[in-house]
């Protein structure tokens, strides 16, 4: 009996391998003929710059809701979202914690009128380039002028993702925010929609390669939570400062308090 359950648990970590391996070469093509098919026809068809970034924008939404579709049919993984309807509204401050690789994935797929920070390797990417230059999404320039552009994005009525951490969750679990996520929302006067993210057993982590995949099978719990009103955070007379740095801290017990009680 041990020995029939070990072969199993061989050959479904043997699949499941090739299954990412899949999804990898999937996502590189995708990308690939985004840029090089669809974008340039939709920029010869659509000349007014913000239709087509919306149009850009829900082709990456439905390509990524499709890629997400073909790693559950190939067994990679499997996935529970709550709360969406919390999302069916503009000019959100949408922040997440940052498990795994495919966390923006997952957000990107399910939130309308997204956008989102791309570091500015993925500008030059040639899988990644096309997809992020046509959707308009902003470069990660760093300084006041990427806090003005986040902003101005929120003002437009988008909804802008940001993972406060800046990289992947370390190994350890242990979830260290940066303050720029904060300093957006204090500035904007914007409450903050909190996005947590779980994956268990842990995959594609700070640090994980992705051919270690894990014993089972990868489930994901993506829970829209209640809106943290800014409010209490600027009230008092607290310079933005503080205030930003505040958030911080209580963003930070949130997440990681989060993340133990469901450990």
């Amino acid at each position: 009996m041990h020995r029939l359950k070990a072969v199993r648990t061989g050959l479904s970590i043997g699949w499941r391998t090739i299954a990412t391996a899949l999804s990898f070469a999937a996502f590189g093509l995708g990308g690939l003929l985004l840029r090089v098919l669809v974008f340039p026809v939709l920029q010869m068809l659509v000349w007014r710059c913000e239709t087509r970034i919306a149009c850009a924008r829900t082709i990456i939404r439905w390509s990524f809701r499709l890629y997400i579709g073909l790693m559950r049919f190939l067994g990679v993984l499997r996935y529970d979202l709550r709360g969406l309807d919390k999302l069916e509204r503009g000019g959100l401050l949408i922040l997440a914690n940052h498990p795994t690789l495919i966390d923006t994935i997952f957000l990107m797929a399910y939130v309308k009128q997204a956008d989102c920070i791309v570091k500015s390797d993925l500008w030059n990417n040639p899988f990644t380039g096309g997809p992020v230059r046509a959707a308009g999404y902003i470069n990660n320039t760093g300084g006041a002028e990427l806090v003005d552009a986040c902003l101005a994005s929120l003002e437009r009525g988008n909804n802008l993702i940001i993972f406060p951490e800046g990289t992947r969750t370390p190994c350890s679990g242990e979830v260290l925010l940066k303050r720029g996520a904060a300093n957006i929302a204090v500035r904007g006067r914007r409450d903050v929609t909190p996005v947590l993210i779980r994956c268990l057993p842990r995959t594609l982590g700070k640090g994980e390669p992705w051919w270690r995949v894990p014993a089972r099978r990868a489930h994901f719990e993506i829970a829209v939570q209640d809106d943290l009103a800014i409010g209490e955070f600027t009230g008092g007379g607290a310079s933005d400062v503080m205030a930003a740095r505040t958030l911080t801290t209580h963003l930070q017990h949130y997440f990681s308090g989060k993340q133990e009680q469901h450990a």
